[in-house]
């Protein structure tokens, strides 16, 4: 897993968006604003739908702290945006169809779900990383249980710090 006090890896990843599709590159955003990405198995589940509803309703809190937020999953972009729509996500999603950002971050699942027969390899753990302004990790959190949610408190509160 990548660890608190490291670089964080570089990815460019798609989204969708109103104009058409976007590539959006993490090392050209650097330096901007602090970065936290969030990363969740799959769009048009429960508690993904919730974890980025709520962080939806209270993206002002994070952009009073200089933050932007992106969600990501495996899902492709035009999931993506129909999730967004159906459900009013409004931060940006970010597609990592081909499960090669979540490898980088270390943290694939093996297997997702096996034990309900679906058993798919690569699908992101729920996870947080906030990276600040020079591109170093100040937050790692990654949860074995996809029911768990990141501890946004805690998020929030070094927000508060490094800003």
């Amino acid at each position: 897993m990548t660890t608190i006090g490291t670089k964080a890896p570089d990815f460019t990843l798609s989204t969708a968006t109103s104009e058409g599709p976007k590539q959006v590159t993490l090392s050209a955003e650097i330096g901007k604003k602090n970065i936290l990405l969030l990363f969740v198995p799959m769009a048009f589940t429960g508690v993904c739908t919730e974890e980025f509803c709520e962080i939806s309703k209270g993206i002002g809190s994070y952009e009073s702290l200089d933050c932007i937020v992106y969600g990501i999953s495996g899902d492709n972009p035009f999931a993506q945006q129909a999730w967004a729509h159906k459900e009013g996500i409004t931060i940006p999603l970010l597609s990592d169809y081909d499960h090669e950002v979540a490898k980088a971050y270390g943290i694939a699942y093996e297997s997702f779900l096996p034990q309900i027969g679906l058993g798919m390899g690569g699908v992101a753990k729920r996870s947080a990383f906030l990276i600040d302004r020079s591109g170093i990790i100040q937050y790692a959190e990654v949860n074995e249980d996809p029911k768990q949610l990141p501890d946004f408190a805690k998020i929030q509160a070094l927000l508060t710090e490094i800003q």
